[in-house]
């Protein structure tokens, strides 16, 4: 278990958060209000969803695998906790969404079994909860067809960050509980950029995502100082 590119604190964090997955009143309500916004972007970027078969990297309770499942495509999530994975199965059934799939597995063994076989892979505000982000992302490289597509969110690491992310999200506004992220976690988008290229993956687009507290609205724009999310296709080597 110790070479496992997970953490076990951040797992018994969001294990410890699965009852509330999909209450939208709760602290996974910033989730569900980012989810259109996600969802919309990826489904653009990848020409559509419809059809395509989609692999979810941390998955979590499902609210961005279920969603794309909707829009047609045939969806894997992974996740390493299982209450999170037990309340998104349930989840699909009781909405009778039956082109879905979760499993435990960490992402770097499904890469060894299922290489090269997904449309697209998406790993959306994951790659700041483990030990070796690059290592992720490689995998995902793996399991993505040529020419395939790879979307990644994280969070931006500087001062402005910290103060809306931590002290603001956590602490002031306490739309999330404290203690969700650690600063030292966060992946500027030059390191990002840096692992994605490592890979082999090609970076073709990245895109803030922003929130206004007093209208209490999300948008994207291209100021990534903060939450950004980033596509990349498998393109090869030059």
């Amino acid at each position: 278990m110790s070479q496992l590119n997970v953490d076990p604190q951040e797992i018994a964090k969001f294990e410890a958060f699965a009852a509330i997955w999909w209450d939208q009143n709760s602290e996974f309500r910033p989730l569900h209000q980012i989810n259109p916004l996600r969802l919309n972007w990826i489904d653009e970027h990848a020409g559509g969803l419809s059809g395509k078969k989609v692999l979810d990297v941390g998955c979590g309770g499902g609210i961005l695998a279920e969603s794309m499942a909707r829009r047609g495509a045939e969806v894997l999530g992974i996740d390493m906790g299982a209450a999170p994975l037990n309340v998104a199965r349930l989840h699909a059934e009781q909405e009778n969404v039956t082109n879905i799939e979760y499993l435990q597995v960490p992402v770097e063994q499904l890469a060894e079994e299922q290489a090269g076989q997904y449309d697209v892979v998406t790993c959306m505000e994951m790659l700041e909860h483990v030990p070796d982000p690059a290592s992720i992302i490689q995998a995902c490289q793996k399991l993505v067809k040529p020419n395939g597509h790879v979307f990644f969110s994280t969070i931006n690491r500087n001062p402005k960050s910290y103060l809306f992310a931590i002290v603001g999200a956590e602490y002031i506004l306490r739309m999330l509980k404290k203690g969700t992220h650690d600063y030292s976690k966060f992946i500027k988008p030059s390191e990002l950029a840096h692992d994605i290229r490592g890979a082999g993956l090609k970076l073709k687009d990245m895109t803030g995502l922003h929130y206004n507290p007093l209208t209490k609205n999300y948008w994207l724009a291209p100021n990534v100082d903060v939450n950004y999310m980033v596509y990349t296709r498998n393109e090869g080597a030059e």
